[in-house]
């Protein structure tokens, strides 16, 4: 699953995202760089405000910047309208959000073959289900997102979000709605897909010991990339 490991995945160069209303702007990210190869995994935190969930929806294409570019699986997402960047996150992307974002009418196993489906493909079951054992679901196959805890729920989220073997995973507060040890229990699950599948992992948190389980830490503060462990002048990983 490793052979195009090295090769960059995603590539953001001087990301700037604005916001106007009448006379007043706000720069809710500035002159923001980093790349990532693929199989790696990324870690951004930073307080309320810094520009987090911001950078992660213009990497995935769900935004478009005011200034720079998204690279994503060798794509340039700028030069797209909306109908081609969802075009390349169908093909390339996975995303776990802190809402889990279950259709509440599926079951289990019928919401993880959803983006499957979507794609027009058949014969998919046996797969949904194989990625349910892997995250400890295989019992709950049957069962609504009603039926099922916040922390189960959430690893329904996981397994839908590898069904199409993403080359890069975004997960933005995955644990932001459950208790600790829910969410010790899904980031394991998280993790241990992610290493199988050899898939790229940006991760949002503001949570610093779950950012350390990546292999690399950026930091954002009022817009600004502050700091990045894997630039070669980063690693102060337990500042703030």
């Amino acid at each position: 699953m490793r052979g195009t490991e090295g090769q960059v995945i995603l590539a953001a160069e001087h990301l700037t995202k604005t916001y106007r209303s009448g006379e007043r702007s706000l720069d809710v990210l500035r002159d923001v760089s980093f790349s990532l190869p693929s199989g790696e995994t990324l870690a951004i935190v930073g307080p309320s405000g810094s520009g987090k969930t911001t950078l992660l929806g213009l990497c995935a294409g769900l935004d478009a910047p005011t200034q720079g570019t998204v690279r994503l699986a060798g794509e340039d997402l700028g030069g797209m309208d909306e109908d081609g960047r969802a075009r390349v996150r169908n093909l390339h992307v996975g995303f776990v959000f802190q809402s889990f974002q279950l259709i509440p009418t599926l079951t289990a196993i019928e919401n993880v073959m959803v983006p499957l489906e979507l794609r027009g493909e058949r014969g998919i079951e046996p797969e949904a289900s194989r990625l349910l054992r892997e995250v400890g679901l295989g019992e709950r196959l049957g069962h609504y997102p009603a039926q099922l805890s916040g922390g189960e729920q959430q690893r329904v989220a996981i397994a839908r979000a590898f069904i199409n073997r993403p080359k890069l995973l975004f997960a933005d507060e995955p644990t932001g709605n459950l208790d600790t040890e829910t969410g010790r229990k899904v980031v394991e699950s998280l993790f241990r897909m992610n290493e199988a599948m050899g898939t790229a992992l940006v991760l949002v948190t503001h949570d610093l010991e779950l950012a350390r389980r990546a292999g690399r830490l950026i930091r954002l503060r009022g817009g600004l990339l502050v700091e990045d462990s894997g630039s070669g002048h980063g690693g102060r990983m337990g500042t703030s």
